[in-house]
């Protein structure tokens, strides 16, 4: 025996597809009920009450009879009496005698009981019709089969699960709160966009009438709830309905606070002017935002192909077929069935009979039955023929949600197609305010208003202060990081000075804007980032800084050319235009920039210097260009910057120094490292640059230098380092106000005594060479001497004269074949408090004094060194990365 409760999981997915059941599907499905109900019946009668009455019909001669009763007798041991057949069988009454029973009647045949019966099997199954016979069989399976066919796309592997995912999102819609928040904000806005109150205020809202549609059983919402097996409401203060119905009239929803659309007024909610109202709860809100994903990854799957309205067609199509050639077979056999018949069995050798006429006694039950299930047929198949011609006349590939963008609500819901669509007019066809329900979440207005409460929630005033940390510079800092919208508590920090917004879906700037005060720096990490007026003039007056990161140059937004304020402007991203030779300007113009004094440039894919640079010539004074490997062909767009103060050509892909140098006459600072230099030809033009105080030429292929470096008479700064240099000329040290000399990471194996002609030299970095001794002249003639790096090489001791550079306070030895340390450094007073950089084993050669006078800590504050390589981050900001699983 089998239980209610295991049953009834196979009656759910029955009631979850309902809701794409319209009307002549109900119809039809009753129709088939009663089709099976109908075979059943006839099967059942067939079975306890069906059978023939035959009697013989022929005239047989006495004597033939006699004979074959014999014969038959002899054969089966059976005797019969002959009985004499008079030819006047009848007697009138007068003449019988009374006291002898009445003769009876009628013909004799001579049967007995089992030969009646034996007869009248046969004759069931050789001359009654097989339509008589197998009628209620033939009916049960065609219904079976028009059962199937109806419900065939709900268990079709491609379209079961679209179907099932489809009614699991109608049910999260009209079960979540947020359904009914949103419908009725767009109910109780007014014309003048004045929100009314809201229901649970203590008014009740008002009875309007909805958008031309009916009503539907829920007397409190807008649809019925629709059932899914084992879903409990999320209501804990409504109690369950006393009803144990699928869409019970009293359901759970009903309690929530809902208007209908009303048709009168005209308003479009819009993120700038919603209404107030109680906010949900935290889980309400996420699982509202989780719905909107689910149905926006729906929606997008569904749209891509139209295999539910094609599986929904074949199978109406198969279903009116199917009528049609039910239809044309019974109608023939219908005739067959009738009440008389006459058979002719093979049986004259038992009964002496060779036909028989015979009575089908159910054959009239049968016809009526046959005529019921012919008209329940008919009624069908005209249901399938109205079916195609909705399906041919209504055009089911797209939806739109027109009554509601005429009703003046939601007017964004955009338009659906394909198998969304077509799902979406079945769902009509059962309770047309389903799809206003869907229609919630398919709002991208409706979306905003979700966003903007949760962040209002979530991202208050007080936790954002807590994240606010100072920068490398000390200035209030504040970074957010994958968030759909900016927090509106944001803009009204006053004291805030740096923003840093990154991965921001929706980063609008409002009005608001001009209550941050301090505000002057700006970074946005692929941020499609839109200003609103009033915003973009705060920003106009106030931004000093600027930071872009963009996958593409068309992503900068067309506010950034206005900033008219602007001093420093960093690009990272690709510039370039389309692929090919000409690669070029991506920007727009930079002529409103007009306090523009830096210009940062980070891609991969700039081949040359557009000449718009020349429209902030007047103002620029640093440019920096990092091309991340890709060659740089063409660089004359530098001679139109005849005021650039600093230029830094990075991963450029440079062989020779580009001759636009020569043009640069304000150049102050020139940095082409981390390019393909092998020759330094070109630095005798460079001696027209009066100013120019830095060169750095680090990470090249550089060979040796010319003797024309001696020509840069103004320098104070030469990197070298990381070259291949085996050799320094005599006139090097003719720059005599050269400061700075980083020679790190080359071939040299000696340094020439002219070093000590560099007497304002300051930091010399001679690491990673192949140097066994140092000239004493460096310490005599570089007094001011205060940075010196000899690690990694192969000095076997240090030259006298170490002790006379009392500013020295970095001395690295790391590396060396050093035996002893001189007792002189003692006096270089500056390399108290780890100065000095040597092995632990080293260190101990010199004298206790010498290493207590060494580590004695130095006696003012040391600042803590800020790592410019990673972020510091605060407490608050390290819980919102790992909330937001970055």
């Amino acid at each position: 025996m089998f239980s209610l409760s295991e049953l009834s999981p196979l009656s759910e997915p029955q009631v979850s597809h309902r809701l794409l059941k319209p009307w002549w599907e109900v119809f039809m499905d009753y129709l088939v009920m009663l089709m099976l109900m109908l075979s059943v019946i006839a099967g059942t009668l067939l079975l306890s009450r069906d059978g023939v009455v035959c009697l013989p019909s022929d005239s047989l001669d006495p004597a033939e009879l006699q004979s074959d009763v014999q014969s038959a007798s002899t054969q089966t041991h059976i005797s019969l009496t002959s009985v004499p057949i008079s030819s006047d069988i009848q007697r009138p009454d007068s003449l019988r005698d009374p006291a002898q029973p009445p003769t009876p009647q009628g013909r004799r045949t001579n049967l007995d009981f089992q030969q009646y019966v034996y007869v009248s099997h046969v004759c069931h199954h050789e001359s009654l019709p097989w339509y008589s016979r197998f009628f209620p069989y033939v009916a049960l399976l065609q219904s079976l089969l028009l059962l199937a066919s109806g419900c065939f796309w709900f268990h079709f592997p491609r379209t079961s699960a679209r179907i099932e995912h489809f009614i699991a999102i109608l049910g999260k819609c009209t079960e979540s709160p947020w359904t009914s928040r949103a419908l009725s904000r767009a109910a109780q806005m007014d014309a003048t966009g004045r929100p009314v109150e809201e229901a649970g205020s203590g008014q009740p809202p008002s009875q309007s009438p909805s958008l031309g549609r009916r009503s539907s059983l829920d007397s409190g919402t807008d649809s019925p709830q629709i059932p899914r097996p084992g879903c409990v409401s999320a209501l804990p203060s409504v109690p369950p309905s006393p009803c144990p119905s699928i869409h019970s009239c009293s359901s759970s929803l009903s309690s929530l606070p809902f208007c209908p659309v009303s048709t009168a007024p005209k308003y479009t909610m819009t993120p700038s002017n919603p209404p107030r109202a109680a906010c949900l709860d935290r889980s309400d809100g996420e699982q509202a935002r989780a719905l909107f994903e689910r149905v926006r990854k729906f929606r997008a799957h569904c749209e891509t192909s139209d295999i539910i309205f094609q599986v929904y067609r074949l199978q109406t199509v198969f279903k009116v077929l199917m009528v049609v050639l039910i239809l044309s077979y019974t109608a023939p056999l219908l005739e067959s069935i009738s009440f008389s018949h006459t058979c002719q069995p093979q049986v004259h050798a038992l009964t002496g009979y060779s036909s028989f006429h015979c009575t089908h006694h159910l054959a009239p039950v049968l016809r009526h039955l046959v005529l019921t299930y012919m008209t329940l047929l008919c009624l069908f198949g005209l249901l399938g023929i109205y079916a195609l011609r909705w399906i041919c006349n209504r055009s089911l590939w797209s939806y739109s949600f027109q009554r509601l963008h005429e009703a003046g609500s939601m007017r964004d819901v955009p338009d659906l197609c394909n198998d969304l669509a077509f799902l979406l007019h079945m769902a009509d066809q059962y309770d047309p305010l389903l799809a206003q329900r869907l229609a919630v979440f398919l709002s991208p207005v409706s979306e905003t208003c979700l966003l903007e409460e949760n962040l209002e929630r979530n991202w208050g005033i007080d936790r954002l202060r807590c994240m606010i940390s100072p920068d490398a510079h000390g200035r209030p800092s504040l970074q957010l990081v994958a968030l759909p919208r900016l927090p509106p508590a944001l803009f009204s920090l006053s004291q805030l000075e740096v923003l840093k917004l990154e991965l921001i879906t929706d980063a609008k700037l409002p009005a608001p804007l001009s209550h941050m005060t301090s505000l002057r720096e700006l970074h946005l990490y692929h941020c499609t980032a839109e200003v609103e007026p009033a915003a973009l003039a705060v920003l106009q007056e106030r931004l000093d800084r600027l930071h872009l990161t963009f996958s593409h140059g068309s992503e900068i937004p067309a506010w950034v050319y206005t900033l008219r304020g602007l001093q420093e402007l960093h690009l990272i991203g690709r510039l370039s235009g389309e692929s090919g030779m000409h690669r070029g300007w991506a920007l727009g113009s930079l002529r409103q920039l007009r306090h523009l004094r830096v210009l940062v440039l980070r891609s991969g894919m700039l081949q040359r210097l557009p000449g718009e640079l020349g429209e902030v010539a007047g103002s620029l004074a640093r440019l920096e260009v990092h091309n991340e490997g890709a060659r740089l062909l063409a660089l004359t767009g530098l001679r139109r910057l005849a005021g650039l103060e600093e230029l830094m050509l990075h991963a450029c892909q440079l062989e020779r120094l580009p001759s636009a140098l020569l043009g640069l006459a304000s150049l102050r600072n020139l940095d082409v490292c981390h390019n393909c230099l092998r020759t330094l030809e070109e630095l005798l033009g460079l001696q027209h640059l009066r100013r120019l105080a830095h060169l750095r030429l680090a990470h090249n292929r550089v060979l040796a230098v010319p003797a024309s470096v001696g020509a840069l008479r103004n320098l104070e700064l030469l990197d070298l380092s990381h070259n291949q240099l085996r050799a320094l000329p005599p006139t090097l040290f003719t720059l005599r106000r050269l400061r700075c000399l980083l020679l790190a990471s080359n071939l040299l194996e000696e340094l020439p005594a002219e070093v000590g002609a560099l007497a304002l030299l300051v930091e010399l970095d001679l690491s990673a060479n192949q140097l066994e001794q140092l000239p004493p002249e460096l310490f005599s003639g570089c007094p001011r001497l205060s940075n010196l790096a000899v690690a990694h090489n192969s000095l076997g001791a240090l030259p006298p004269g170490l002790g006379t550079l009392t500013q020295l306070s970095k001395l690295d030895l790391v590396g060396n074949c050093l035996v002893s340390l001189p007792a002189e450094l003692e006096g270089c007073i500056g390399l108290q408090g780890g100065g000095l950089l040597v092995e632990d084993w080293l260190l101990h050669s010199l004298p206790p004094r010498i290493r207590e006078f060494l580590s004695r800590p130095v006696t003012s504050a040391s600042s803590r060194l800020d790592s410019d390589g990673f972020p510091a981050f605060s407490t608050a900001q390290w819980r919102f990365l790992s909330e937001s699983q970055i």
